[in-house]
């Protein structure tokens, strides 16, 4: 039988069993084992390491200056193993630290204001949130869940979609005024339109033209590193945006922001999704609670 074979907590299990109780009978109605059984599990671990444990001359056991020393060693290592299985387990509680790595428009208007509602229902969950627009390896940020828009790149990630959001071009009242409202295509290309200053699959802004669909380049002289830059710099009448509808809601409800040739907008849509690390093995359980949460509360 090769080391590997070998059950050695097993062995040491019943070994300190045997000796705690006083006897094979005993450990072997604690480990649901024949006497017979024990006596041969000693005889063997005796024979593979090559020394006498026990003393079998009296009726009690007695241990040998070895077995003593394989006693003591034995029960810490098991109270070792039990320690690991108690860390690990504590996997199954909804407890510990979960880091986040959003965009800051989710984070600030979809993410935080559910987080006083998760944080109540799981009081012993600690939450790290960071804000970027730029596509991270989870692995080196450390990131227990992601949430991005867009086709997974990494065979290593799995992704639950939380929801769609349809893109609106949109300008402050006062740019309007001061530059004028377009009504066309052609007279979208005589206004600043803000850029992301990044790299995106779509480079431009696309507008539904008859039967199809023309993508109107965004302009170099103004660019932003993410959608809540890009929107402050709207509000504050620097230019127009294409946003993702959900973070200005507000801002066009309150007259902040008004939307532009909505007639032109050819519906497509942001696809969002909580990514994170695996291929259907065990999660922890409050990355389980979080994924869970995000899918049931998250309104786009």
């Amino acid at each position: 039988m090769s080391r590997q074979d070998i059950n050695r907590s097993g062995e040491m299990e019943v070994f300190v069993r045997a000796v705690e109780l006083g006897g094979f009978t005993a450990a072997a109605k604690a480990c649901r084992m024949t006497p017979s059984a024990v006596s041969k599990l000693v005889a063997r671990l005796e024979k593979r390491l090559g020394a006498r444990l026990i003393n079998r001359s009296t009726r009690r056991l007695q241990l040998t200056p070895e077995g003593c020393t394989f006693f003591e060693r034995s029960v810490a290592i098991l109270a070792d193993i039990a320690e690991a299985e108690r860390h690990a387990s504590a996997g199954e509680q909804v407890a510990g630290h979960i880091r986040i790595n959003t965009s800051g428009s989710f984070g600030n208007h979809v993410l935080a204001p559910l987080v006083p509602t998760f944080m109540a229902l799981y009081p012993d969950v600690s939450l790290e949130v960071f804000h970027t627009d730029r596509v991270v390896d989870l692995m080196e940020e450390r990131a227990d869940v992601a949430i991005r828009t867009g086709p997974l790149k990494s065979s290593r990630l799995t992704a639950r979609k939380l929801g769609t959001t349809r893109k609106m071009i949109v300008a402050s009242p006062d740019y309007l005024r001061r530059h004028g409202e377009p009504r066309s295509a052609a007279e979208l290309e005589k206004h600043c339109r803000i850029g992301f200053a990044y790299s995106r699959a779509i480079e431009g802004w696309p507008l539904r033209l008859g039967s199809e669909t023309r993508t109107i380049p965004v302009a170099r002289s103004l660019q932003a590193g993410d959608g809540e830059a890009m929107r402050h710099l709207a509000l504050a009448g620097a230019g127009m945006a294409r946003l993702a509808a959900f973070t200005i809601k507000s801002d066009v409800e309150a007259g902040r922001l008004r939307p532009v040739l909505e007639d032109l907008n050819p519906g497509d849509v942001e696809e969002f999704y909580a990514v994170y690390i695996g291929q259907g093995g065990p999660l922890p359980a409050r990355v389980r609670a979080l994924l869970e949460f995000l899918r049931e509360n998250v309104k786009l």
